[in-house]
Order: structure tokens, then C-alpha cells, then sequence
């Protein structure tokens, strides 16, 4: 499994398709059946606290995109700051199991592990 992370519109679509997946290869938030998932971090909104339950899953991904959440402005919001830990969390989770971690800054992949 690849995970792609990077600030919102920072290329990662356009990345993951530079590796030869499709529209129609990529998940926008939502797992299902297709091998790339993208947004993460809104499927983490959905239920923060039952993050972790979606690594088994997340780990027969091809590639899991998530854009970075921990940066930035601590939001006022407790659901808002749940959700960044949940997913912050499970990227801990996934990065360390991942084969490969891509950082992407103004389009340009920056390669963090692998």
C-alpha cells in the first residue's frame, strides 16, 4: 500500500493517476471496491472514534490518499479536533505499515518512506 498525503490541492489526484490509476480507479471517500481511496480524512469525520477499525481494510488498498489535518490553526470545534487526531492516528498507523509514503508540496512528490 502507498499513502499519498499532502495539503488540500496539493496534486495528489494528479499524482496517483501519474502511477496509472484512473477516475474511475479512485474512491472519494468511501471504501468500496475499487483499488485507490481518496479523502480519508472525511471518512474519519464520519465516526472519529471507530477510525482504527478501518486499517485492516485500508491495508488491501493500493493506495490510501488523505490530505494533512494536523497543521495549521487548532480548530475551536471538539469534533473538529477529534477528527484530526483520529486521523492523524490512523496515518501514524498506516505509514508504518505502508510500503511507500509520498508527502506532495505544491505538486511535487516528496518520497518519506520507501
Amino acid at each position: 500500500m502507498i499513502l499519498v498525503i499532502g495539503a488540500r490541492s496539493s496534486g495528489k489526484r494528479e499524482y496517483v493517476k501519474g502511477l496509472g490509476y484512473s477516475d474511475g480507479d479512485i474512491a472519494d471517500a468511501v471504501i468500496d471496491g475499487r483499488p485507490v481511496v481518496m479523502n480519508l480524512q472525511d471518512i474519519v469525520a464520519a465516526d472519529p472514534g471507530r477510525a482504527m477499525d478501518l486499517l485492516p481494510e485500508l491495508l488491501r488498498k493500493d493506495v490510501v490518499i488523505c490530505c494533512e489535518v494536523g497543521s495549521g490553526v487548532i480548530p475551536l470545534e471538539r469534533s473538529d479536533r477529534d477528527m484530526r487526531e483520529a486521523t492523524g492516528r490512523l496515518c501514524v498507523a498506516l505509514a508504518e505499515k505502508a510500503e511507500k509514503v509520498v508527502r506532495l508540496v505544491a505538486g511535487i512528490p516528496v518520497v518519506i518512506k520507501g
